[in-house]
């Protein structure tokens, strides 16, 4: 077995990491957010310290359209309050965590095809229209 697949393997089977990564998508789903994070995408950024410096670093990079209609302090307490909800402790920064892989997450290789994409467009965000903030 890889290294490689090892760590993902490892990151796989963490059952904290796991139920963090399912409060958050349940938060995004619930405020209507296009959002959906996996192991991966948390670990690339569980070493960044605070659970909404992460989601603002996370929506800057990508959503950075939403940061037109809503504040980033606004849109990250609206998705920690729907996380606490479900999953109250909050995931500290690791950098255990974020040092267990070495592969960029589903979402960051996707971002990085669409932006080498001939026809992409910095100016168009591929969202139709703002998330509605449901329930925030």
């Amino acid at each position: 077995m890889t290294s490689t697949a090892f760590d993902d393997r490892r990151l796989d089977d963490d059952r904290d990491l796991k139920a963090h990564v399912c409060a958050y998508n349940m938060a995004f789903a619930e405020l209507g957010l296009r959002f959906r994070w996996d192991t991966q995408t948390l670990a690339s950024l569980a070493s960044i310290d605070g659970e909404a410096a992460r989601i603002v670093t996370y929506i800057e990079t990508h959503h950075p359209h939403l940061l037109t209609a809503y504040s980033a302090e606004f849109l990250s307490e609206a998705i920690l309050t729907k996380k606490y909800a479900l999953r109250p402790e909050a995931l500290e920064a690791c950098a255990a965590i974020a040092a267990e892989t070495k592969r960029p997450s589903v979402l960051q290789v996707r971002t990085r095809e669409m932006r080498a994409s001939p026809c992409f467009n910095d100016d168009f965000s591929g969202d139709f229209g703002l998330p509605m903030l449901s329930g925030a």
